[in-house]
């Protein structure tokens, strides 16, 4: 279940949120997060030009957690800028919509 900020219900309106990421080589890229319970499905993105990958998604305001699977396995989005660990040894990628 996602995170959210407490805000009042004019703010809780849901944002488009674009997410671009690089990598190099990849021929499937799914980003999954606690927006998707986490699900092995996820949310494909779509391979742009020189190796990034981009996905539009619907959120409220809030934090929000994530992992990329990529070409099948849980991989980190090299260009997150906050990190938090996680229960399997490893660290959940975190962005914010405001």
């Amino acid at each position: 279940m996602a995170r959210k900020d407490a805000a009042t219900p004019a703010r809780q309106a849901v944002r488009d949120v674009r997410l671009i990421v690089r990598m190099p080589g990849a021929h499937e890229v799914i980003v999954t997060g606690d927006f998707t319970e986490w699900s092995k499905e996820g949310v494909p993105m779509a391979p742009r030009s020189d190796d990034e990958w981009q996905v539009s998604l619907q959120l409220k305001p809030g934090r929000y957690q994530y992992r990329l699977i990529v070409d099948g396995e849980w991989r980190d989005d090299p260009g997150a800028e906050q990190r938090v660990p996680n229960p399997f040894g490893t660290e959940n990628c975190l962005f914010t919509v405001r």
